[in-house]
């Protein structure tokens, strides 16, 4: 009988550890679909964030780094997309990371976003407003 309850425990604490590590699956740096930009995504305390580490084109017609020119709060317009923080507040929770915000630079519009991995080497991103029926899903590849 002992050795039955030391197997189940000994299966019982690796299936936590498998699960405690799956949350952070997550981190790194992914490629967006468009091929684009590239996307570091990082951990604060509990929750998820990415930011803008890599865009295609850095500079505008004159040289110069871009800005977020769309953003609805005209006082951020001057701030560089490298470096934005696009990703925000991602919470994990039975293998997604749900009730999270995405923005989006080249519209300067902010959606309700949830993620899920496909694999180890594929992120799925929705962003959508109101009911996640209603939205978006892109596929973004691991960085390597």
């Amino acid at each position: 009988m002992f050795k039955k309850l030391a197997v189940l425990f000994i299966l019982f604490a690796s299936t936590l550890s498998v699960f405690a590590q799956k949350k952070d699956d997550i981190l790194g740096k992914w490629l967006n679909s468009s091929g684009e930009g590239q996307i570091e995504i990082f951990k604060k305390g509990e929750k998820y964030f990415g930011k803008l580490v890599w865009i295609k084109d850095p500079n505008d017609e004159n040289g110069k780094p871009r800005t977020d020119v769309k953003n609805p709060n005209t006082s951020l317009r001057t701030k560089p997309i490298l470096g934005l923080e696009i990703v925000k507040d991602f919470v994990y929770e039975d293998n997604e990371w749900t009730e999270g915000k995405v923005y989006d630079p080249k519209t300067g519009k902010s959606y309700s976003g949830n993620m899920s991995l496909e694999g180890v080497n594929k992120l799925k991103m929705r962003g959508y407003i109101g009911i996640s029926l209603i939205g978006r899903t892109e596929v973004w590849k691991k960085v390597k």
